[in-house]
């Protein structure tokens, strides 16, 4: 088994169709069947099974599982340590991050960087996908939650106190609800599996349970849109609430509650000069951001 081979059969493993694999890979269904039943034939084993819920691997399939993933863990690992010494600032950087993010504090980083390094080219993913800085589907993430893997170096760029905001259109036509009121004639908007788990949901500390959920959404982007645009009241980091011009409905923000934003790279690539030019960037912006607000 070839790394190529090993990447097909690796791609169909995690998505369970070809048609999914197919699709992580950039190459055509047809082509990705062919490689895993040439595979096959090259092995003299069956390596998966074909159902009605899709691939699932045999017991051959689980041997070789093993060892494809030794072969991703060591490629991946000659990429960063190869691009780790990179010192031209020309290439590609993979940015991961959520829409909101990226709006703000991104976007005005990819300007500056083609501004003074313009070889470089900015790869941004705003999925709702957390993608792997480990296997190189992205060389930066800033994101809400710190990881724990030893190999990634985190930078902690902002620290927010949550509180419930509302538009002034809507404070206009509704006012402001009640402390203890649990939001009794008042329209929500939540960020999707708000409500789930065995604890009663809230929002600023305040359960739901009297309020009307008009919608949910799963970005920050618009979540922030939808109280914008006074469809109804949400949580939000202070800092972003204040700069969309909106009305904090109580004055302290709710006790404990922070939003934290943390820059991660791997460690093999931190000192990649196109890398560390894209951080920099993105650090200023932070920065720039949060001066303005004062």
């Amino acid at each position: 088994m070839n790394w190529d081979d090993a990447r097909v059969f690796l791609a169909v493993e995690r998505e369970k169709t070809l048609r999914g694999a197919a699709r992580t890979l950039n190459l055509d269904q047809a082509t990705v069947g062919r490689r895993i039943a040439a595979l096959e034939h090259a092995l003299r084993a069956t390596l998966f099974l074909r159902g009605s819920e899709g691939y699932a691997l045999t017991a051959a399939g689980e041997a070789a599982l093993k060892s494809a993933e030794k072969m991703e863990h060591a490629a991946h690992e000659l990429v960063r340590r190869t691009q780790g010494t990179d010192t031209r600032l020309a290439g590609d950087v993979r940015v991961t991050s959520t829409d909101s993010i990226a709006l703000e504090f991104l976007l005005p980083a990819i300007e500056r960087m083609h501004a003074t390094h313009p070889d470089v080219r900015v790869l941004l993913d705003t999925s709702t996908r957390m993608l792997s800085l480990a296997k190189r589907e992205a060389d930066i993430a800033v994101r809400s939650v710190r990881p724990d893997n030893p190999d990634l170096v985190a930078r902690r760029l902002a620290r927010w106190p949550m509180a419930l905001f509302a538009s002034h259109a809507y404070i206009e036509r509704y006012g402001k609800p009640a402390a203890g009121s649990a939001f009794a004639g008042h329209d929500l908007v939540v960020y999707q599996g708000s409500g789930t788990g065995n604890r009663s949901p809230t929002l600023a500390g305040e359960p739901i349970s009297a309020g009307r959920i008009v919608s949910t959404f799963n970005t920050s982007l618009m979540l922030r849109s939808a109280v914008k645009a006074g469809i109804g009241m949400g949580e939000l980091p202070v800092h972003l609430g204040e700069h969309d011009g909106l009305v904090q409905i109580w004055p302290e923000p709710a006790r404990g509650a922070v939003y934290e934003i943390w820059l991660v790279t791997h460690q093999d690539l931190r000192h990649t000069a196109r890398i560390t030019a894209m951080i920099e960037h993105i650090v200023a912006a932070f920065e720039d951001h949060t001066s303005h607000a004062r």
